[in-house]
């Protein structure tokens, strides 16, 4: 069979996709927690949070645009997309039903990207590689912040150690898809571009059964994974996320802030 030849800069405009996606609706759902957070202090750390993730979804979506000229622009990337066009991870969109999930959500995620934007700061797309680098930086502190809790809340009251267990098992089905790979994967990779994630999978499983281990929890068993978010199929939260996140610029369009 004759392989498939991909355009570089196709390939690349979705892996930037991608990239930018993942940190743009954890930003917002993070976002969500502003003036209701359970503490003074935590309401501030998720807050500063979030702008990290959405200065990384800035960062990510304005090279997207510079890779492929299509008259877009990463605002328009960002409100003016549907649904099936955004290319993020099932992870990051699930809901926050409460401070437990949040954490969860974030812990799994922090311990991925920590290892992989490491990965990609070597990449041989300058630009890339310096957006991750920088994320790095940034992503240190995220890890801290989500293992302390996780610690924390797991060895709490019988209550807090209940809630957290759920929120383990419920977001368990989303944690295979982080490493994810597919043809425009392979595409990059073979230019030295992008990186495998599934050869830091181990590093992921080791910190995380470590620190569910110290916090006294445990990693389901027999869990359907669920995946498709890479090709635009997402769960129902999406939607809702994004109705709110885009409704002043789709109210608005072309209004200058």
């Amino acid at each position: 069979m004759q392989k498939t030849i991909i355009n570089i800069d196709e390939a690349l405009y979705e892996y930037l996709l991608r990239l930018g996606d993942d940190n743009l609706i954890l930003g917002h759902r993070l976002s969500e927690w502003c003036g209701h957070a359970p503490a003074l202090e935590e309401d501030i750390a998720l807050a500063n949070i979030a702008l990290d993730c959405i200065g990384q979804a800035n960062a990510f979506l304005t090279l997207a645009v510079q890779t492929i000229n299509n008259g877009r622009t990463e605002d328009d990337l960002a409100f003016f997309r549907n649904e099936t066009e955004f290319k993020n991870l099932l992870l990051v969109e699930q809901p926050d039903t409460d401070f437990g999930y949040t954490i969860v959500r974030q812990f799994f995620y922090d311990v991925f990207v920590l290892h992989f934007y490491q990965e990609l700061s070597k990449s041989r797309n300058e630009q890339l590689a310096g957006i991750s680098a920088k994320a790095v930086k940034e992503i240190t502190y995220h890890l801290r912040h989500s293992r302390q809790w996780i610690l924390r809340l797991g060895g709490g009251t019988e209550e807090s150690s209940t809630r957290i267990q759920n929120a383990v098992n419920d977001l368990w089905c989303f944690t295979d898809e982080i490493f994810f790979k597919n043809e425009i994967d392979d595409r990059l990779i073979e230019e030295g571009i992008a990186f495998d994630p599934r050869l830091i999978k181990h590093k992921w499983e080791e910190l995380v059964e470590q620190t569910l281990s110290e916090a006294e929890l445990k990693i389901p068993e027999n869990v359907f994974m669920k995946s498709g978010g890479r090709y635009g199929r997402h769960t129902e939260s999406l939607g809702h996320l994004l109705a709110e996140m885009q409704i002043v610029a789709r109210s608005y369009p072309g209004a200058k802030w």
